[in-house]
């Protein structure tokens, strides 16, 4: 499914100055250096933070200023189809791993709508850099979902041609991605195109100084970039607000570039934000960064246990902003999807299941010795002295097995 533009709108910059550095300086000289814990400001966001929503956790839209959006049924069908099968391939991959199947998987249960939006808002010569999560991205991109399962299975280093969809290989180096964003939306902007680049990171990797130098970067020479931090609030066991003292989008203001947080649930709006945000990059006005306010429903992996850190009603408060749910209430509030278009749904995501676990036991091994393919383009002696040591390694197997009958 293809959503065209409506409008392109600037992101929302907040004007506000206040005079917190000299009420602060006032305070010093009246109170003590050291203060309490208690008494200590934690961190300025609320449970409840502003942000850009169009469709209520209740099915209800609604209007924004400053972001507007218009879908046909159909497109909304099709967002709605997006999010659902996404859900359903992460669901049976996270089954695999428990299986043995996969060696590991991180799933984005709760966070379809951040990438489906957000996703569906890009053109086809624009250019993504995931995370190790963006399954429902790879999905708007056109990825098969079996070939995102490869590396988690142990069986290759990523099964796609990066330049095939635009799409570039899942990168586990938290932030690392940003950096290769940048430079390569610097050189979009060299060749004079007019396609914008995204990357994806978390929360978390907001923290690490590959993120800071990317966003100086792309300031400095005003890169066609959106960087597009979807904040789950947990970046593995610790919370967000020992991340930051400020909501993350606000960063960016430190940087010379607009900042904007959009309900990471809400698909409707990450559409329309991802997609102005876009624009604004198109037109050569540079980076803009997206938070999109989500929750991982999950663990961070299947190698994690989030009942260690967090409390179930955290959770379930969040399980009532459901991004599909929302979606759905909407459709059938405006008559927009039948039960036909359920049901139907619901039988195309039982065959995506059973089709990606089909493809996942069917995968053969990899060869050992292509680890040494493509390290240098034209070869290397060293390269070639390690790929016989392993040979002979490999062989010493072979040989073993023949003594021993």
């Amino acid at each position: 499914m293809t959503v065209e533009s409506t409008a392109a709108s600037k992101p929302r910059r907040s004007s506000k100055r206040t005079s917190a550095v000299k009420t602060a300086a006032k305070t010093s000289a009246k109170t003590p250096a050291r203060t309490s814990a208690k008494t200590s400001a934690r961190t300025p966001q609320s449970s409840e933070p502003e942000l850009v929503q169009l469709l209520t956790p209740e099915g209800e839209r609604v209007e924004h200023p400053d972001y507007r959006i218009d879908l046909t049924d159909e497109e909304l069908r099709g967002l709605y189809r997006d999010m659902v099968l996404t859900r359903r391939f992460d669901a049976e991959a996270t089954a695999l791993q428990r299986q043995g199947e996969l060696g590991l998987w991180a799933s984005l249960l709760g966070q379809e709508a951040a990438q489906i939006g957000s996703g569906r808002a890009l053109r086809d010569d624009d250019y993504v850099f995931p995370t190790y999560r963006e399954h429902g991205v790879a999905w708007c991109r056109g990825v098969d979902p079996t070939n995102l399962l490869g590396m988690f299975r142990g069986v290759n280093h990523g099964g796609w041609d990066p330049n095939s969809n635009n799409f570039h290989l899942y990168t586990i180096v938290i932030g690392s991605q940003t950096l290769h964003a940048t430079g390569y939306a610097m050189g979009v902007a060299k060749d004079g195109a007019d396609s914008a680049v995204i990357a994806y990171f978390g929360d978390g990797a907001s923290s690490q100084g590959d993120v800071a130098e990317s966003f100086t970067f792309s300031a400095v020479y005003n890169a066609p970039v959106v960087f597009f931090c979807q904040n789950n609030q947990w970046a593995i066991s610790e919370p967000t607000e020992k991340q930051t003292r400020v909501p993350l989008y606000q960063r960016a203001q430190g940087f010379g570039f607009p900042g904007v947080r959009v309900d990471g649930n809400d698909v409707l709006a990450c559409l329309a934000v991802t997609r102005s945000a876009l624009e604004r990059a198109r037109r050569g006005e540079g980076p803009t960064l997206v938070e999109a306010f989500t929750y991982r429903m999950g663990a961070h992996t299947t190698s994690d246990d989030p009942t260690k850190y967090r409390a179930d009603e955290e959770r379930a408060a969040w399980e009532a902003k459901d991004p599909i749910l929302r979606l759905r209430t909407y459709l059938e509030k405006q008559g927009a999807a039948d039960e036909a278009f359920f049901t139907a749904l619901e039988e195309e995501s039982e065959a995506l299941g059973k089709r990606v676990r089909e493809a996942v036991r069917a995968m053969p091994d990899p060869d050992r010795m292509a680890i040494f393919d493509h390290v240098y383009a034209d070869g290397n002696p060293l390269v070639d002295e390690e790929r016989a040591q392993f040979a002979a390694y490999q062989a010493s197997f072979a040989d073993s097995a023949e003594e021993g009958k």
